[in-house]
């Protein structure tokens, strides 16, 4: 098949979507399909990927879960139609297709069969009612164009179910297991290390993260926490660690590589990832899986979709400090439990090797294509 992945962010930036469309690609490609990505032509950079199509100037956009990220604002039609001519497409899957505007502009001109995936969770807020009450005449406009819908999970999935009862298959997001699979490593003599990774603001819970290793670190000396990560709150952050008097035990590492990410979770004790809403999924949980690093988490649906059976016990409402706090000390200290845990996590994490998640997707493109037109 030829098949075309649209990718509404700029494919540049580093993202959950956007990695989930290069490991899409290089897993089709190894399946022998001709794979490339429509993207929104980034600004302020000349880096470009290959088998990657370009189209479109880009904007920033503010989602309603705090995340700012560059869009396409803009398409020209006929560039779109000549595009489409050239390459012939036999199937087209669209990521996060509500999005505007670049998705839509295809969708219209498409002559295949069109994919979608839902990633993202709108947070229960009454901004995000009000986001979605303004994108829905939008987002419905797109949805008659589609011929199969896909979600991350049912937490992504709900804002969809509002608009149609068309079927939605459930493929989840994936990681390259063997980019993980390897020792863990820490000296005996350390202290015990809680790490964060992600993005700092508001619904990712850090603030409470922060307040209950305050609580933990009264009674516990030999333990630290180590954030890494940038973000709109990050000053506000540093500031309420001082505010609390945990400055000299917690460190923000700032924007960190790949490599280095990799690295703090082979050295890490306990990952905790206290995300309040807006998850539909939660990637950074399978590579802690991965990695064999107890984790933590926030009680959001998204998550939960994740940790279910032995893992949910990894799962907290954040906001109730003290119980966090006991959370925290269990899974970094009871080592039965951690055995457990662990066993459980090495069991379940093998069904979100990348190249299980292509498959189902191509299964997908085939149904589709089987059932086009009828």
């Amino acid at each position: 098949m030829k098949i075309g992945l649209v990718c509404p962010y700029d494919i540049n930036k580093g993202g959950g979507v956007q990695e989930c469309i290069r490991a899409l690609q290089s897993g089709l490609t190894d399946l022998d399909h001709q794979v490339k990505v429509i993207t929104p032509r980034p600004r302020g950079t000349t880096k470009s990927y290959k088998d990657t199509i370009y189209l479109g100037a880009s904007t920033d956009f503010r989602a309603p879960t705090h995340t700012t990220s560059q869009i396409s604002a803009s398409g020209d039609g006929s560039e779109i139609d000549a595009i489409l001519e050239k390459e012939k497409f036999d199937v087209l899957h669209f990521h996060e297709p509500w999005i505007p505007i670049l998705s839509r502009q295809i969708l219209s001109r498409s002559q295949c069969p069109n994919v979608a995936t839902f990633h993202a969770k709108l947070p229960e807020t009454m901004m995000s009612r009000t986001f979605a009450k303004v994108v829905a005449p939008y987002t419905k406009s797109v949805l008659k164009y589609l011929d199969s819908f896909t979600a991350v999970s049912e937490a992504a999935m709900e804002y969809l179910r509002t608009m149609t009862n068309e079927p939605v298959s459930i493929v989840p997001n994936g990681i390259d297991l063997k980019n993980f699979h390897t020792p863990r490593h820490r000296s005996k003599n350390a202290k015990k290390t809680i790490l964060y990774i992600g993005r700092l603001e508001k619904r990712k819970g850090i603030m409470y993260l922060l307040k209950a290793f305050a609580v933990l670190s009264e009674k516990e000396t030999d333990v630290k926490l180590v954030i890494a990560g940038d973000g709109v709150d990050r000053q506000k952050l540093e500031d309420l660690s001082i505010e609390l008097g945990i400055d000299d035990k917690v460190k923000f590492l700032g924007y960190v590589t790949e490599t280095k990410k990799k690295q703090l979770l082979r050295e890490a004790d306990l990952f905790c990832s206290p995300a309040i809403y807006g998850e539909s999924f939660g990637i950074v949980l399978l590579e802690a899986m991965a990695t064999g690093l107890v984790t933590v988490a926030g009680n959001n649906s998204g998550y939960a979709s994740v940790l279910q059976g032995l893992g949910s016990i990894s799962l907290v409402n954040t906001k109730q400090i003290d119980e966090f706090a006991h959370r925290l000390h269990l899974l970094l200290r009871e080592r039965d439990l951690r055995k457990l845990w662990r066993t459980w996590a090495h069991e379940n994490v093998s069904q979100y090797d990348y190249p299980n998640v292509v498959k189902q997707y191509e299964a997908v493109y085939k149904a589709t294509l089987s059932n086009y037109g009828k």
